[in-house]
């Protein structure tokens, strides 16, 4: 079976070859994996993850934290209640996920990884969401 040509790899200035599906040579594909956002586990770079994100989403169009706060707004995020930490059990679990608006997930994301200023926090150390966050995540019954 004949292979497909071999394309430029995308690093500017590089004569090397892309291997087919994929976009960098050897070389750089490796720097681009490692370019993952520093701690964000594999599992969202899985289809089961972008089908289960796509679904999820369909069922919760709208920001959950809007409409928290009498705001109505298309959600775009799928968000982990309880950060995850890498733990497959706790990423798949969707009682501890919720959908967001891009500007809430990053409010949020901020707060809790210590961006923009804030101290590195867990979410359970708000008290306004604590108890919601424990009713969520609680067998079901």
């Amino acid at each position: 079976m004949p292979m497909k040509a071999l394309r430029p790899c995308r690093e500017p200035g590089c004569s090397g070859y892309a291997m087919p599906g994929s976009s960098w040579c050897a070389k750089h594909r490796r720097e681009q994996e490692r370019g993952r956002r520093a701690g964000q586990s594999p599992l969202y770079d899985t289809a089961r993850w972008r089908r289960e994100r796509a679904l999820f989403l369909r069922a919760h169009p709208l920001c959950e934290e809007c409409r928290r706060q009498g705001r109505i707004r298309a959600a775009s995020q799928v968000d982990h209640i309880r950060p995850h930490e890498g733990d497959p059990g706790l990423f798949w679990d969707q009682a501890n996920w919720q959908a967001l608006c891009v500007a809430c997930h990053s409010r949020k994301t901020a707060a809790e990884d210590g961006g923009f200023g804030h101290a590195r926090r867990r979410r359970e150390e708000d008290p306004a969401r604590r108890e919601a966050v424990g009713r969520e995540l609680s067998p079901r019954g």
